[in-house]
């Protein structure tokens, strides 16, 4: 990764939650990469299976700004 981009996620993180997701979902797009039917298919049936799990008590959520914690302190 480049200075720069490492600038760039840096200052992302300082972002507020709603308009990093913003951010995700244009960077995202940038790529031009189609998403397939299929695809959203199988992350629709993830996506259920574990709302499933976590009403079940199976497994627990974290909170979203612990998560970008740790993760920066593995960059």
């Amino acid at each position: 990764m480049t200075e720069v981009a490492k600038k760039f996620m840096e200052e992302a993180f300082l972002l507020p939650r709603e308009d990093r997701a913003e951010l995700v979902d244009k960077l995202l797009g940038s790529l031009n990469v189609p998403v397939s039917e299929e695809m959203d298919r199988i992350w629709s049936k993830e996506a259920e299976k574990r709302v499933k799990e976590y009403e079940e008590g199976k497994i627990k959520a974290i909170d979203g700004e612990q998560v970008f914690r740790e993760i920066r302190s593995k960059l």
